[in-house]
């Protein structure tokens, strides 16, 4: 039975380095356990999954009765399955993506279950919030790399030559899906892990904002490589949903830094800055007069018309 180290932190919530170490290995292992758990249900359901995973590729360019072109005269490609042991090579990619992408829950909850320990009692509350944010993004960009793959198929055959028939091997044709369905989901996270740096502290509103344009460079850059026909309409498709979710943590970062300075004034100091010790040097006014004690008086009238000296006691 896997034991978590957070229970051997003390009370400051800090724990040396080999527990976290033991910390993190019981996640990964815990995630590699589901992972493998789902992916042996989806192989019985493999028939299933590869029907679903060819469909959108043979309704735009498949063919039927051995027809070399499409009803719109455009080539047309067939699916092809070389080797003894492909069939089973393919079963085993098309279960293992498929426990990757369905155990999606279990491994956010994991990731954020590691980063918690460092985080302040009302920051862990979060966690659902985190894991239920996480899978639906994760979910969405592997559902917009299914739904773009017909026209993606569609700009990559128009490069076939007249008069050939292209033949797709299946494994390749997964190779593609699964790096697509893997970086559009990921893709999908950023705008969650900007979130989570801010309410850890390491990120503020104010300098996410200052970074726009850089940030609008990189997710065009990071779409260009992303999606593997180049199309300004392909790379489109994943950078704006990007952009959109990136505009949204921005919001909600700026509203969680001013909740914060309601809070506590000094949060968005940094560890060189000082913090204001008060409004500063005021007037107090002019000075009261202040009579001597009268027993202080008494004891002067002897000594007036000599010279005090140190042994002479006045008080």
């Amino acid at each position: 039975m896997l034991t978590t180290a957070r229970k051997q932190k003390n009370a400051g919530g800090r724990m040396p380095l080999a527990e976290h170490l033991r910390e993190l290995r019981n996640r990964l292992l815990t995630s590699l356990l589901a992972v493998l758990a789902v992916t042996v249900v989806a192989a019985v359901f493999y028939q299933e999954l590869i029907d679903f995973l060819l469909r959108p590729i043979l309704d735009s360019v498949g063919c039927v009765d051995g027809s070399l072109r499409q009803a719109n005269g455009e080539p047309c490609a067939d699916m092809t399955i070389n080797g003894l042991i492909a069939p089973f090579s393919i079963a085993l990619k098309v279960s293992l993506m498929s426990g990757v992408v369905l155990a999606s829950p279990i491994w956010l909850y994991q990731l954020w279950a590691f980063l918690a320990p460092g985080l302040h009692t009302r920051e862990r509350t979060y966690a659902l919030t985190f894991v239920g944010a996480g899978v639906p993004l994760f979910l969405g960009g592997a559902v917009l790399a299914y739904v773009i793959l017909p026209q993606t198929a569609t700009v990559l055959l128009d490069f076939t030559p007249q008069d050939t028939k292209n033949l797709l091997p299946v494994d390749d044709y997964l190779d593609l899906v699964t790096r697509m369905v893997i970086v559009f989901g990921l893709a999908f996270e950023l705008p969650l892990l900007l979130v989570l740096l801010n309410i850890t502290g390491a990120l503020t509103g104010k300098r996410l904002a200052g970074w726009w344009r850089g940030m609008l460079m990189g997710i065009a850059l990071f779409s260009a490589f992303a999606t593997p026909t180049g199309d300004p309409l392909t790379m489109l498709s994943l950078a704006a949903p990007i952009a959109l979710l990136c505009v949204i943590a921005l919001v909600i970062c700026l509203l969680n830094d001013r909740r914060r300075a309601r809070s506590d004034p000094d949060a968005g100091l940094g560890d060189d800055e000082a913090s204001p010790l008060g409004p500063g040097p005021q007037d107090v006014g002019a000075a009261e007069p202040v009579g001597a004690a009268p027993h202080v008086t008494a004891q002067a009238g002897p000594a007036q018309g000599r010279r005090l000296t140190a042994h002479d006691d006045i008080t």
